[in-house]
């Protein structure tokens, strides 16, 4: 098991619409629960973006604060909506000994035989799946090998992943992860929507407000 990233934190008391105080002066309220009571923490805004770019989502941490080491997942990150700057971190202190629920990304190696052979391209529809196991055993990716994708009819399930030694996946094992399609003709490419047509849609994303906190 490799060492885990330890970030550094202090306890807070500052709540509320004051901890605006605190990101101006470099420091990110946090707040960490799960085991005990919760925990208002802060963080130096520099070395916790540092952290977090290794850490993400799917990794355990350890958050020292006040030389107590508490294990933990980041279970939330809020940021500005607009500036992108970080606002609030919630941390979930994880028991080691008791299996915990996360989600894994779902990522492909190998090459299904029929796109080999030029005839289109094997297409993944499951981005990630919901998973159970210890803390130790926790993975942020789970492979799904297209060569198992033989033929254009072959079809990849949930149930033919081969989940990691300790981890169990809980997504329905009949959902469809990755099927083969064909590459379309210019023919068939050629739809009667126009761009800007009744059914185009604008997305926008959208980012977390500030709220007052912890």
């Amino acid at each position: 098991m490799s060492e885990r990233i330890v970030i550094e934190a202090e306890p807070r008391e500052i709540t509320g619409k004051q901890v605006n105080q605190l990101r101006r002066e470099g420091w990110i309220p946090g707040v960490i629960y799960g085991r005990k009571d919760p925990v208002a923490v802060q963080m130096e805004q520099k070395a916790l973006r540092r952290a977090l770019r290794t850490v993400g989502t799917t990794h355990l941490a350890d958050v020292n604060v006040g030389g107590q080491l508490r294990t933990v997942l980041v279970r939330e990150i809020q940021q500005h909506a607009t500036r992108g700057d970080l606002v609030h971190i919630d941390f979930m202190e994880v028991d080691m000994k008791s299996k915990l629920r996360a989600s894994a990304e779902l990522v492909t190696v190998g090459t299904a035989t029929p796109e080999a052979e030029g005839l289109g391209v094997a297409s993944l529809l499951l981005r990630e799946v919901d998973i159970e196991c210890l803390p130790d055993d926790l993975v942020a990716e789970i492979e799904v090998d297209l060569s198992a994708i033989k033929t254009a009819d072959d079809t990849i399930y949930v149930k033919d992943i081969t989940a990691p030694k300790g981890v169990e996946i809980l997504t329905d094992p009949n959902l469809i992860v990755a099927r083969f399609e064909f590459a379309l003709t210019e023919e068939e490419g050629t739809g009667e929507e126009g761009e800007g047509g009744a059914d185009a849609v604008e997305v926008i994303s959208r980012g977390k407000k500030d709220e007052e906190d912890f």
